[in-house]
C-alpha cells in the first residue's frame, strides 16, 4: 500500500461514535542561516578547539494534514552539521505522508528505522527532531492548547536565567551591563562563561560579577568542557565562595565518572548534558550520579519524544532540569517537569519569529497561544537557503 493512501477503518470510542482520523498530506523542509551580530567566543575558542561562532544553521519542518491542521518544528546546528541534518531529513521525510499525526511514537520509530544505517543518535536523530517537534506543535494546536498544557503542565511560568550576555569575548564591563539589563527585563538569574586558559582571569570575572549582582541573585558559570579533572576540582572548590547555583560542563561531556567525582565532592551543584545526542548517553550520567541538574536539548537529543522519556528518568532519579538553548521549545517542556526547573534565556532566535516570550519577576511566562506559539517571520523566510516539499498542498 502506498504511504499516502488514506485508511478508512473506524476507530471505536467510549461514546460509540467513530473518531475522525486525520492524515499527513504535506511536509516542507527548509534550511536557513541566522547570522549573529557579534562573533561569539566561549572557552572552546580560547583553547583553540573551535573558531568564534558567527551564525547558526536551522532545519525547519512544516507539516500539514488533510483536515488543514499544521505544525512547525526546528532543529539547529552551531558551527557544523546543519547541511547534514537537512540532507538526512530530505531522505526520510516522505515516510510521514499518509500517517496519522496523532501516532507520534509510531511515526518516530518509522523515521528512526528509515535512516538507521547511519545510527540512532547525532545528526540522524537531530534531523528527526524537527519533524517530531512539528508533530507535537500540530497536536497541541489542534487541541487549542499551549504545548505545555497538552503535556500536562505543573506551572504557568518557569525560572529563567540569561546566558547570551556572559560570553568570553565580552569585557567584564559589558558582562555587568548586560546582567543589569537582563534583571531589569524580568530575567531571574545570570550565567557567565569560564574556562579561560588562565584561571586567574576566570576568578576575577566571577568575583566582579558576583559583586555587581549582590547576594541573592542566582548566578551560574559554564566552563564548556575545557577543564581536566584536577583543574575542575580545584576551580570548583575555589568557586564555592561565590554561592553559585551550578557549575556547568566542567569536564568533557562524556566523562560521567569525572562529573560524578565532582558532584560528590563539591557543595555547588554540577550541571551538564547539553552536548549529548541520545537518551542512552544521558542515562550514563544518571547511572553514575554525575549531575545534580541535567541539561538535555530537545533538538539535539532527537525531539520531544525522547526528551519526555529522559525527563521521566531524571525525575525518578531526583534531578533538577535546566534544558539547553531553544527556549521557544524548552519553556513548554520545563513547565511540564514535576520538579522546579530552569529555562535558558537567549534572544538570538528572536528575528526568526513574529512572537516574543515574556519574562517577569525572574520567570518566563508560558504563552497562551496554541502549540509552541510561534510563526516564522518574513526575515526568517528571507534567510532560507534551500527548501523541499513532499506530498500535496
Amino acid at each position: 500500500m502506498n504511504s499516502s493512501t488514506t485508511l478508512t477503518s473506524p476507530v471505536a470510542t467510549s461514546t460509540g461514535i467513530d473518531a475522525a482520523i486525520d492524515r499527513i498530506r504535506h511536509v516542507k523542509l527548509s534550511t536557513l542561516t541566522l547570522p549573529l551580530a557579534t562573533p561569539i567566543s566561549d572557552a572552546k575558542v580560547l583553547t583553540g578547539r573551535q573558531r568564534p561562532m558567527t551564525e547558526i544553521v536551522f532545519l525547519f519542518a512544516e507539516i500539514t494534514t488533510d483536515d488543514g491542521h499544521s505544525g512547525i518544528g526546528f532543529s539547529y546546528s552551531k558551527r557544523a552539521g546543519g547541511p547534514a541534518q537537512y540532507a538526512h531529513a530530505r531522505e526520510i521525510a516522505d515516510n510521514l505522508l499518509g500517517e496519522d499525526p496523532n501516532d507520534i511514537g509510531r511515526v518516530y520509530q518509522k523515521l528512526l528505522w528509515a535512516g538507521a544505517s547511519v545510527g540512532r543518535s547525532g545528526v540522524a536523530t537531530q534531523a528527526i527532531a524537527a519533524l517530531d517537534i512539528a508533530l507535537y506543535d500540530l497536536k497541541a494546536k489542534r487541541a487549542g492548547l499551549p504545548l505545555a498544557k497538552l503535556l500536562g503542565s505543573y506551572r504557568d511560568s518557569v525560572q529563567t536565567y540569561n546566558t547570551s550576555g556572559g560570553f568570553l569575548q565580552a569585557s567584564i564591563e559589558e558582562v555587568k551591563d548586560r546582567a543589569t539589563r537582563s534583571l531589569a527585563d524580568g530575567i531571574g538569574g545570570i550565567k557567565i562563561k569560564v574556562g579561560h586558559p588562565d584561571s586567574r582571569v576566570d576568578l576575577a570575572r566571577v568575583a566582579a560579577v558576583r559583586e555587581h549582582l549582590g547576594e541573592g541573585v542566582p548566578f551560574m558559570v559554564d566552563a564548556n568542557q575545557q577543564w581536566d579533572r584536577p583543574t575542575a576540582m580545584r576551580m570548583g572548590r575555589t568557586l564555592e565562595q561565590f554561592d553559585l547555583v551550578w557549575i556547568e560542563e566542567p569536564l568533557d561531556a562524556y566523562d560521567a565518572e569525572g562529573h560524578a567525582q565532582l558532584a560528590q565532592a563539591l557543595d555547588t551543584s554540577i550541571a551538564t548534558g547539553e552536548m549529548l545526542s541520545s537518551v542512552s548517553e544521558h542515562i550514563d550520567l544518571i547511572t553514575h550520579r554525575s549531575v545534580d541538574i541535567i541539561q538535555p536539548d530537545a533538538p539535539r537529543i532527537g525531539g520531544i519524544t525522547p526528551f519526555l522519556r529522559l525527563a521521566a528518568l531524571a525525575d525518578q532519579a531526583g534531578l533538577q532540569l535546566a534544558p539547553h538553548f531553544a527556549m521557544e521549545i524548552h519553556l513548554h517542556l520545563a513547565a511540564a517537569y514535576p520538579r522546579e526547573p530552569w529555562v535558558e534565556h537567549f534572544e538570538w532566535l528572536n528575528p526568526l519569529f513574529n512572537e516574543r516570550l515574556e519574562t517577569r519577576q525572574g520567570r518566563m511566562i508560558v504563552p497562551n497561544r496554541p502549540g509552541l506559539g510561534f510563526t516564522l517571520s518574513d526575515q526568517a523566510h528571507a534567510w532560507v537557503t534551500d527548501s523541499v516539499e513532499f506530498g500535496r498542498k
